[in-house]
């Protein structure tokens, strides 16, 4: 008897760490893809195979796969590569690799390495496939290392694997100065051990506030209009100003790293108010 049925040939899939970003947030989408994406993060949460990071925290595996849906990555691959530092997230530098490498915008990275000693340097290039441009990101040596410290913290691997830093340092330039979009304007996990830590200023040093009760004192900006209306924001929410400059800044708005200085900016002021509808939730969440 002669079998009629045919058999479709299996094509064997691909995967990848990256193919398109999403513009979509399933987070704010409500419904059913809110609650679904609930459900995928208990399972992931669960799991003995994801960092420390998330395990058992259901709201960190949430992030992620928010992060990986904008992404168009693995949520594997996204946590597995995902790091924390100082309260901030960055990415391991072979991660921003695989995404440049597969993100189908650019030739695979490659480096250009010239010189010797503190003169050692590498710059990573592609290609740009729409193009044919060849893109070169910003060279880094080893005398940028030593001079930006890099190379003089305890225990630095640019101590001991000069050749493999310099490379991942230069793809990371790379990947942000071409592609901030696809690393959500992240730095690399490496970066964000070697920057130095963000001075804290105890609030209490600082005369913002009066008792709880009373009105909340900013120090005095040239635009007393914004600062008003900031202060009246503050007190309508019930913030206090290091909620509301943490928030600002661990949300990468434009903010220097002194709390008083900010205070006194009319532009740092401005870039507040004008983010505050997303600022005010975040503010919430800092310890006051």
């Amino acid at each position: 008897m002669q079998n009629n049925t045919q058999l479709a040939e299996a094509k064997p899939q691909e995967t990848s760490f990256a193919l398109e970003t999403n513009s979509g947030s399933l987070m704010l989408a409500g419904g059913e893809a809110f609650a679904h994406i609930q459900r995928v993060a208990k399972m992931f949460s669960s799991s003995s195979l994801i960092p420390d990071t998330f395990k058992g925290n259901i709201a960190n595996c949430t992030i992620a796969l928010e992060m990986a849906h904008r992404m168009g990555a693995n949520p594997m691959a996204v946590m597995q590569n995902l790091y924390i530092v100082h309260g901030k997230p960055g990415w391991s530098a072979q991660f921003i690799i695989a995404c440049l490498n597969q993100c189908g915008k650019f030739s695979p990275i490659r480096f250009r390495i010239i010189g010797d000693g503190d003169d050692k340097t590498c710059t990573a290039w592609a290609k740009e496939l729409e193009s044919g441009e060849t893109l070169e990101g910003p060279p880094v040596s080893i005398g940028m290392a030593k001079k930006e410290g890099w190379a003089t913290k305890s225990g630095s691997k640019w101590q001991t694997m000069p050749d493999l830093m310099l490379r991942y340092r230069a793809a990371t330039f790379f990947g942000r100065l071409y592609a901030p979009d696809l690393l959500m304007g992240m730095q690399s996990h490496d970066e964000l051990i070697e920057s130095p830590t963000m001075r804290e200023i105890p609030a209490a040093s600082i005369p913002l506030f009066a008792a709880p009760t009373e009105p909340q004192v900013l120090p005095a900006a040239k635009d007393s209009d914004l600062r008003e209306e900031l202060v009246s924001k503050m007190d309508a929410a019930g913030l206090t100003w290091r909620q509301v400059y943490k928030a600002a800044h661990d949300g990468g708005l434009p903010v220097e790293a002194d709390m008083a200085l900010v205070a006194q900016s009319d532009d740092a002021i401005a870039s507040i108010l004008a983010a505050w509808p997303n600022l005010e939730p975040l503010a919430r969440e800092v310890e006051a």
